[in-house]
């Protein structure tokens, strides 16, 4: 069962309906589960559907996701499932607000993860608006993390996640968590919270017990990392260091939370290659076999 002095949500990174099952036996409880077209293309299903020769059409990818998450659903029957738009650099904000709500017809409790670029936050806008929940994802910054709160004010606590992926961070040599610490530190002391922080790119165990010290809302990890936490005990620091000598330290800025949106500068390349990724995972399952 969820430890009674844990504070943070525990999500499941995955988009195999069966380790949502796994893991929700493993631990006693699951408080919600994040998928993205890359967990999905590396799903058992599609993969051995890849494998025969037999490449889904792209209505079939969609219907594909559709019934993933609608299993998943079925077995962790309450809490939240991240769904995420098929995005590109040049996909328009009407189009990804398009997507989010059909796919936001799926199943209950949908938060339609969206990049975090100029048109993901216009997309971000008008879906909170019209009631909609969201978790923008591909957060590299502060700088981004402060537009996602400007972008989305007025929103209900627990209507809009905000995914800073911090593995990728250490990837290219600077402290993930740095920027875990700095977003939260930004929101506890100028924003009014709305906007939830999940840790995303959860590489270790280290990062898992950092995130909880540091008391991020939400952290979403993969099975080897939950099942290695139940495995120890179930542990919940209140004070943990995550260091490692290699890793620069990313700096706090003083930013306002009160600019224009448009005044931030959300550009960021990790940004930009994620997209990348994930297009190349999701074109992965329609174009197998093709010239």
């Amino acid at each position: 069962m969820k430890p009674t002095n844990l504070h943070t949500q525990i999500f499941l990174d995955s988009g195999d309906p069966l380790e949502t099952k796994a893991m929700i036996e493993k631990l006693g409880f699951l408080d919600g589960q994040t998928t993205n077209p890359s967990l999905i293309a590396k799903s058992p299903v599609a993969q051995e559907r890849l494998a025969s020769g037999n490449p889904f059409t792209q209505e079939e990818v969609f219907e594909y996701y559709k019934t993933t998450v609608t299993d998943i659903r079925e077995i962790m029957q309450e809490g939240s499932i991240s769904v995420e738009v098929y995005a590109d650099a040049e996909t328009k904000a009407d189009v990804m607000i398009a997507q989010g709500k059909q796919m936001a017809t799926w199943i209950s409790g949908v938060h339609i993860k969206l990049p975090t670029t100029a048109e993901g936050l216009k997309a971000a806008r008008v879906l909170v608006d019209e009631g909609y929940n969201v978790n923008m994802t591909l957060v590299f910054s502060q700088a981004q993390a402060a537009a996602v709160y400007v972008a989305t004010i007025g929103a209900k606590k627990g209507q809009v996640f905000l995914s800073p992926f911090i593995g990728r961070l250490d990837d290219i040599g600077q402290s993930g968590m740095d920027l875990i610490e700095n977003v939260l530190k930004m929101y506890k002391e100028k924003g009014d919270g709305h906007v939830e922080v999940l840790t995303a790119s959860v590489r270790s165990m280290e990062h898992f017990l950092a995130a909880i010290a540091l008391g991020s809302d939400i952290i979403t990890a993969p099975a080897k990392i939950l099942s290695a936490w139940k495995e120890n005990g179930m542990n919940v620091p209140t004070d943990y260091t995550y260091t490692r000598e290699y890793l620069s330290q990313i700096v706090y800025e003083e930013l306002s939370l009160t600019d224009d949106v448009s005044s931030y500068n959300i550009q960021h390349d990790l940004t930009d290659k994620g997209l990348e990724k994930f297009v190349a995972d999701w074109k992965a399952l329609f174009e197998v076999g093709k010239a």
